[in-house]
């Protein structure tokens, strides 16, 4: 594990040291415009449900009042076991980074990394010279808290995190807290864990804790944008006044609501259970690929997998070819041109998948 810290501000394209901070999965499968099986975006492909459109279409008659995002905020404060102003509903997780950036003003941001690069690039475009920790393969990237430096006053961290699919164990998390410094945790897909084993969301005992969650994933709502924020009184309202007015459209209120309700967290669970099994598919077709050099980061908890291959630039095209994408793994500050994400899938799928991988990595395909 190593340290970087950050000597330059943020630019528009919030592209630094050779990574693309901006580029993400579904860049992989609308660039051309082929249909192409979707391995690039962690969202759960059989979604949204029957049940969830019509609650989303139903919301359509409230159209022509202002968003009251009072009931799903309500809502969502009661499945965490909090108040409602601990809350703050958002567009999407990522509105959340750049609220955070923008809001809180820190002074040494720092980033762990390989994650997610939203947080990052928000921070650059706000303005902010963003130091980074760095996780290494030989280490399973792993969390070492030592590694985050004393002076940091925030602190970004994926949990599971996306592409390595490791799930840190929450008192290693935690134990990042301290007095003055902001602790963001991203837990946008901690409920495709069963159990969320590892959750923060609804701890009050973490000073300077603040968790987000999207309800883009596993309910498939990418293009409605609705996530939100967990953190102290004093922490929601800051945020809250860097918000534009009525953030969170009424479609979007109405998912919310709908995501959290007892029905929904149950099909979440046995989501999460599937995804376990599906996942453990995958990762079992995978090891025949050893022979090629190929590598899982292991254990994945995640609803996608890392992997590392020779050649894997070469053998992205080749599967694009073949009718399948998958995510580069490139951009992503600490990973290389040897590294691929892939979203975990139905079995079917899966081997299909497979299928193609084998011919993509044969030595025909060179």
């Amino acid at each position: 594990m190593r340290t970087e810290h950050g000597t330059a501000h943020g630019t528009a394209g919030a592209a630094t040291d050779g990574h693309d901070l901006r580029h993400h999965g579904d860049a992989e499968v609308r660039d051309d415009g082929s249909a192409l099986v979707d391995l690039a975006v962690n969202v759960r492909a059989d979604t949204p449900p029957a049940w969830l459109r019509k609650v989303v279409a139903g919301s359509l008659d409230s159209l022509a009042a202002y968003p009251d995002g009072r009931a799903a905020r309500a809502a969502v404060a009661a499945r965490h076991g909090l108040s409602a102003d601990r809350v703050l509903l958002t567009a999407g997780a990522a509105e959340a980074f750049v609220l955070l950036a923008r809001a809180l003003r820190p002074r040494r941001p720092v980033v762990v990394h390989p994650q997610f690069t939203e947080p990052e690039a928000a921070l650059r475009d706000a303005g902010h010279t963003v130091g980074r920790v760095l996780l290494r393969e030989e280490d399973g990237f792993r969390l070492d808290a030592a590694a985050v430096p004393e002076e940091a006053d925030l602190v970004v961290i994926g949990n599971p995190t996306n592409p390595t699919s490791v799930l840190h164990p929450a008192a290693a998390v935690a134990s990042l807290a301290r007095p003055g410094r902001t602790l963001v945790v991203d837990e946008a897909f901690m409920d495709a864990v069963p159990g969320e084993r590892e959750a923060l969301a609804g701890r009050t005992d973490v000073p300077g804790l603040v968790v987000l969650r999207s309800l883009t994933k596993t309910w498939g709502l990418a293009g409605l944008r609705i996530g939100y924020v967990l953190a102290a009184p004093e922490t929601i309202a800051e945020l809250e006044r860097a918000q534009p007015l009525w953030p969170v459209s009424t479609p979007a209120l109405a998912a919310a609501e709908a995501c959290v309700s007892p029905r929904a967290l149950a099909e979440a669970a046995r989501a999460a259970d599937r995804i376990a099994a599906d996942r453990a598919h995958l990762v079992a077709g995978l090891a025949r690929f050893a022979p090629h050099g190929l590598r899982v980061v292991r254990p994945a908890e995640g609803p996608f997998v890392l992997v590392r291959l020779p050649g894997a630039a070469a053998v992205r095209h080749r599967l694009r070819g073949l009718g399948f994408a998958v995510r580069r793994g490139d951009t992503f500050p600490g990973l290389d041109e040897r590294w691929l994400r892939l979203a975990v899938r139905d079995r079917r799928t899966v081997d299909g998948f497979l299928t193609a991988l084998e011919r993509a990595v044969s030595p025909a395909a060179r």
